[in-house]
């Protein structure tokens, strides 16, 4: 019987949709994750200036939602599916965290195409964590993580393989 402190849990999900600039479609792409995840997305702002694509610090340029339990879940099951193509090894980090993009939204269960938005991606960024993380951010006593209680990627892919039923290449 493993210990249940080394169980490797879900700790959140953030589905993001890169838009580059404000305006029409940004608002679009709000609405599209709205209806996706039924949360309430929030707009993500540029933190370097570049003109040539004419961006300053503190515009716009996308929206994401943070998505938690039962509904984190669900949500990582209907991307796997929509995915289509198994997930690389290159897609998980040395950290316990797997990102992967849906190309198309309306390869989403239960998603309908809508002429007015047209056709966004979205990126799928699933953060893996065991129990007792909470020590390294805590503000009293704070201390920091054993190397047992953090999330290798070996332990990530066979999280995502058994719990999530996800086809994993090497690569």
């Amino acid at each position: 019987m493993m210990n249940k402190m080394q169980a490797v849990v879900i700790e959140k999900v953030t589905v993001n949709i890169g838009v580059g600039s404000p305006g029409e479609r940004l608002d679009y792409a709000k609405e599209l994750l709205s209806k996706l995840t039924g949360r309430k997305p929030v707009e993500t702002k540029a933190k370097k200036r570049n003109p040539v694509w004419k961006l300053r610090v503190g515009l716009p340029i996308g929206v994401k939602v943070t998505l938690r339990g039962n509904i984190a879940h669900d949500f990582i099951s209907k991307a796997l599916i929509a995915r289509r193509k198994p997930l690389s090894t290159n897609n998980f980090d040395k950290t316990g965290n797997v990102s992967f993009g849906v190309a198309e939204y309306i390869d989403f269960p239960g998603a309908k195409y809508d002429p007015r938005i047209g056709m966004f991606g979205f990126d799928v960024c699933v953060s893996l964590t065991k129990k007792g993380k909470r020590v390294e951010y805590r503000r009293i006593k704070s201390s920091k993580l054993g190397k047992a209680q953090k999330v290798s990627k070996q332990e990530a892919i066979e999280f995502v393989k058994s719990n999530l039923n996800a086809k994993i290449e090497e690569s």
